[in-house]
């Protein structure tokens, strides 16, 4: 059995890389587990929270990074249901891949999509109910394992990744895990109980699959890495170990992520806020940073 360092280094030797320098732009999302829009649906409140957020980032000139667990493959069987419960991201998703802005990772949630005939299969075209014809939808889409940004300058990379691989019943087990999920926890999460094998929801877990990737940054030179998985945003001060975590798009009632843009690097958060008249209004609001990306790096 692969250990979570030998899974690491296999996402990291594996990972697609990506040129950029102090011009670029990165938004980095990951867990929003599109669903059906039924009660179990947890990105379904949210939803226009995200996608008022990636239509700014887009109208900004923003690359997307979407860190795994994008679609909720576990609780839903296909992905036509996720499809057309959410319209609308997909079709902007559409533009960003366009215009080659579109960089995807699997996660435990969509696994599948590490098969890349599965992808062309299921995410390359749509059926368009009004004219009755197959639509293209994202054309030669790849998902990878990881993702290194490798600043074209200082050579600083920046490697992201879903952080799957430090928690070995969700990497190696994800198809039984996957049904219990559709057997169990759907049913029981729309009642408010929730699934204790998801780091997610179980703090000792997610307290383990931390202090692996951890380990395993301080041991490859303090490589900044940027994973999702645990759903908790962490952003480390220069000098401590460069393990950054942008959180999830199924907070109750916010959405988190993590920017790159200018060479710096920041935490940030969209939420529903209340103005003085009363009308509510999707805003951004910075968590941390921004920092400088070159302080992490260590020669």
């Amino acid at each position: 059995m692969l250990s979570s360092k030998k899974r690491l280094d296999n996402a990291y030797k594996n990972a697609k890389i990506i040129d950029f320098d102090d011009n670029s732009k990165f938004i980095l999302f990951s867990d929003c587990h599109r669903g059906d829009n039924s009660f179990a649906d947890d990105f379904a409140n949210n939803r226009n929270i995200y996608f008022h957020a990636l239509k700014h980032y887009y109208s900004e000139g923003f690359q997307y990074c979407e860190l795994g667990d994008g679609d909720e493959l576990w609780e839903n069987i296909s992905f036509n249901a996720i499809l057309n419960a959410h319209k609308n991201v997909f079709m902007l998703m559409k533009q960003f891949h366009k215009e080659h802005k579109l960089h995807m990772i699997w996660g435990n949630h969509d696994m599948v999509y590490r098969n890349p005939n599965y992808v062309k299969k299921h995410l390359s075209t749509y059926f368009d109910a009004k004219t009755g014809e197959d639509v293209e939808l994202f054309k030669d889409l790849a998902y990878h394992e990881g993702l290194i940004l490798k600043h074209t300058r200082t050579g600083q990379q920046v490697f992201l990744t879903h952080g799957h691989q430090a928690d070995w019943w969700n990497f190696l087990f994800w198809k039984w895990s996957r049904f219990l999920v559709r057997i169990l926890w759907k049913p029981l999460n729309v009642m408010g109980i929730a699934d204790p094998t998801s780091p997610a929801k179980n703090y000792k877990e997610l307290i383990k699959v931390e202090r692996r990737t951890k380990k395993w940054i301080s041991e490859n030179n303090n490589l900044l890495t940027v994973v999702g998985h645990t759903h908790r945003p962490r952003f480390p001060e220069p000098g401590d170990i460069a393990f950054f975590n942008d959180g999830s798009c199924v907070h109750p009632r916010s959405i988190t992520g993590i920017e790159i843009e200018s060479g710096d690097i920041s935490l940030i958060k969209w939420h529903i806020a209340t103005k003085e008249d009363g009308t509510l209004q999707i805003v951004r609001t910075v968590l941390e940073g921004p920092r400088k990306l070159i302080d992490y790096k260590t020669e």
